[in-house]
């Protein structure tokens, strides 16, 4: 059902806005995903096949515009969702048995742009799933999906209390579990071996947290050159996934 000349309202508490053709229509798309209302330009509305359940308000660019935060680009739509189910980690796990996918790990990585920024690169190179603490992770956005770029909805991402409990758990799975820092003495190549990789990257400055190192099966750097500190966290974890689904296997 579609309204016309619609203020729009306020966000239904505990559901975010996702906006953007490729966060909006990735969630339309999510059989897993319950979407509660759309607004939309007359145009962007036109190009979709929207199920008659949905409720639908014509806007226009500025009314769209209140909806998210700073004006941010929203393309003509923007559309309220109800979070994702929770995942148990020990499901994932069962899930990706028996294939060799990557698994990543985030240690107090709290900046939404970047988690998006990972979501999408595990996406790319096919990682069987995010890890996060449920407490120092940013929750699902319209900025997180806009930066995941549709992946939030085809990533799994698992949130656990305790990250080092979840190491362990990952341990017992087959995952050799590789911290990336820059105090590390070896490159990612020189110690990833043939094993399934669970590769685990701390929050910018901080880095990881020591207790999240011990429960690491190693320490790896990846080989940037002089004229670059660091790399960003998201930049690293693609670089990190490249190199780690492109290995060749003995």
């Amino acid at each position: 059902m579609a309204r016309h000349g619609h203020r729009p309202s306020q966000a239904a508490p505990g559901r975010p806005r996702f906006y953007g053709r490729h966060a909006v229509l990735a969630a339309l798309a999510n059989p897993n995903r319950t979407v509660r209302r759309v607004w939309g330009t007359r145009e962007a509305l036109s190009a979709l096949d929207l199920p008659p359940v949905i409720p639908i308000t014509y806007a226009d660019v500025a009314d769209l515009g209140r909806l998210v935060p700073n004006d941010a680009p929203h393309q003509g739509l923007v559309a309220e969702v109800d979070p994702l189910e929770e995942i148990w980690l020990g499901d994932l796990l069962e899930q990706g048995a028996g294939d060799r996918r990557p698994l990543l790990l985030l240690d107090q990585v709290t900046d939404p742009h970047n988690v998006g920024a990972i979501l999408r690169s595990a996406a790319a190179f096919d990682a069987l799933g995010i890890v996060t603490q449920d407490r120092h992770a940013p929750p699902e956005s319209g900025s997180l999906a806009r930066a995941a770029s549709g992946a939030l909805e085809v990533v799994p991402w698992v949130r656990v209390v305790n990250l080092s409990r979840a190491l362990d758990e990952i341990a017992e799975a087959g995952f050799w579990r590789i911290g990336l820092t820059g105090h590390a003495k070896g490159t990612l190549a020189e110690v990833m071996g043939d094993a399934r990789i669970a590769l685990v990257l701390g929050a910018e400055g901080e880095g990881m947290r020591h207790n999240t190192e011990a429960h690491c099966d190693e320490l790896a750097k990846l080989p940037i050159g002089p004229k670059v500190e660091s790399l960003n966290v998201s930049n690293a974890a693609a670089v990190a996934l490249y190199a780690v689904t492109a290995r060749p296997m003995s």
